[in-house]
């Protein structure tokens, strides 16, 4: 699912219960301001921006966590951030303003 308005917080439980019980996997367009969500991979959110007309640099794997405080909401770690190219060596996102980036569109596209 490309989350194009918003997503409700029932929504994204009632997703999580459907799967891995707490977590809903996401991956956020940071150009275009979308996010997938409802998926078994992080792979297969990609697939489906990619399919839509985003591009690969601008997309980041995150898993969200809909009870937790919204500190600890989102959770920077998905396998498709490897990019060394981009310089982001791990399964975390280094960049700071990228990072920010994630969280405004998760902001805009998730009500918490």
């Amino acid at each position: 699912m490309i989350v194009r308005d918003v997503l409700t917080r029932d929504e994204l439980k009632r997703m999580a219960a459907g799967t891995f019980g707490d977590l809903v996997k996401a991956v956020v367009d940071v150009e275009r301001e979308l996010v997938a969500v409802d998926a078994e991979l992080h792979a297969d959110l990609e697939a489906a921006l990619l399919e839509d007309g985003s591009e690969q640099r601008n997309l980041w794997g995150v898993n969200l966590y809909p009870d937790a405080p919204a500190e600890q909401f989102v959770e920077f770690d998905s396998l498709i951030n490897m990019r060394p190219s981009q310089g982001n060596r791990s399964r975390g996102v280094e960049d700071e303003a990228v990072r920010r980036s994630i969280l405004t569109v998760i902001q805009r596209r998730i009500q918490r």
